[in-house]
């Protein structure tokens, strides 16, 4: 892919196809997706679903009130990512082929993103990479969400930073910087969207509280499949015998691995409560609500420095280090010993909890959809000016 800008041909709007599978994807897509189809003169837009996660994907859309252009229905239950792989490709190259689009617009780390940007380039079409240049610095943890972004980046003709480390992990890597834009996270444009909502449905019941703090957690990824998994639950098991002024609210993954793994441990613990996966809504509904996260979401992450909850990150690397040197998250690992020393700190210590409530958020403003609109706009040489990154002025 050059360098260079690249022209669009006409007068025609920017035909641009948006992938996304997960409900991650869907939360950081959404704005982008909003944004551009302000501007219908510049943009065409199309939403392509992978069908990962094929319950939750068209009720996240929804809030925003977005659809589902195209579904490629590729996933299958307890299929490998060999499967996923072949699945994606051939259904991603069969769309790409009828509609060839002016711009494939996909974010994040899974697998999915990296055979649609693979499938892209076999038809020529450049990539742009929102959430482009996170990196843990391990190829395999996470697995295998570490080495698809880093394939992303030399298939992509543009790239997303959300932080300037990321771009700096591009820059590294041989990536033109004049192909990097510094944009902030779209999960923050998300958050706020979605903070100014009330949930249609409460996802915690209000006799859980009756004034206890609670304790939200998420753990689903791949690499903790198993013990991981068994060794966080058991923690949460410490945590609620230690603490009778705390509630732990699980929110756990579909996927029958973790399901069952969480099941079998923490079932029928008093005040231990497992629920589904929430609507986003629903889901920072219960941020703002909580005391302390628990979470190896890469999102959530981003997001709990906006509403001033302090993180352990229950994994051994993260590719958001700018949360854990500015002090509101802390990567503690799956060992169940760690997990509850520190959350125990957090809980018995007002001025540790203090400590770790960001006074700022160091991954976005709210205003990364705009400066993805306007990026887009120039690249493709639909605007004239650079936009400027995000922490800079203008």
């Amino acid at each position: 892919m050059s360098a260079t800008r690249k022209k669009h041909r006409g007068s025609a709007p920017l035909d641009t196809m948006i992938v996304m599978g997960t409900r991650p994807e869907v939360m950081k897509l959404a704005p982008v997706a909003l944004e551009l189809k302000r501007y219908p003169r510049r943009f065409r837009v199309s939403l392509v679903g992978t069908g990962q996660h094929r319950d939750l994907v068209p009720q996240h859309l929804e809030q925003f009130d977005l659809r589902l252009d195209h579904d490629l229905k590729v996933m299958k239950r307890r299929q490998t990512l060999a499967d996923i792989t072949a699945r994606t490709v051939q259904r991603m190259d069969a769309l790409l082929a009828d509609g060839h689009p002016d711009v494939l617009v996909v974010e994040g780390d899974t697998t999915a993103v990296l055979i649609a940007a693979l499938a892209a380039f076999y038809r020529q079409i450049p990539v742009a990479h929102v959430e482009a240049g996170l990196r843990s610095g391990d190829a395999y943890d996470p697995f295998p969400e570490e080495m698809n972004r880093r394939l992303v980046a030399p298939l992509a003709g543009v790239h997303f930073a959300p932080t300037a480390a990321a771009r700096e992990n591009l820059l590294r890597e041989g990536i033109a910087a004049e192909r990097i834009f510094v944009t902030g996270n779209t999960a923050i444009d998300a958050l706020l969207l979605a903070a100014k909502q009330r949930p249609a449905q409460p996802a915690q019941r209000g006799q859980w509280l009756s004034g206890r703090r609670m304790v939200l957690v998420t753990a689903h990824r791949r690499e903790s499949w198993g013990q991981g998994i068994r060794q966080i639950c058991l923690a949460l098991w410490d945590l609620a015998e230690r603490f009778e002024d705390i509630v732990v609210v699980y929110a756990v993954h579909p996927n029958p691995v973790v399901r069952e793994t969480a099941e079998e441990v923490l079932r029928g613990v008093e005040r231990v409560h497992l629920i589904g996966p929430p609507e986003y809504i629903g889901f920072v509904d219960l941020m703002k609500r909580c005391y302390l996260i628990l979470t190896d979401s890469g999102g959530i992450q981003e997001e709990a420095p906006s509403l001033g909850k302090p993180v352990l990150v229950l994994r051994r690397t993260t590719e958001r280090t700018e949360g854990v040197e500015v002090g509101c998250s802390e990567l503690v690992g799956t060992e169940r010993a760690r997990i509850v020393e520190r959350a125990s700190a957090l809980l018995s210590d007002p001025a540790e909890y203090e400590a770790m409530v960001a006074k700022r958020n160091p991954y976005g403003d709210g205003k990364a959809a705009r400066r993805i609109r306007r990026a887009l706009a120039y690249h493709f040489g639909l605007d004239r000016r650079r936009p400027p990154d995000f922490g800079a002025a203008g």
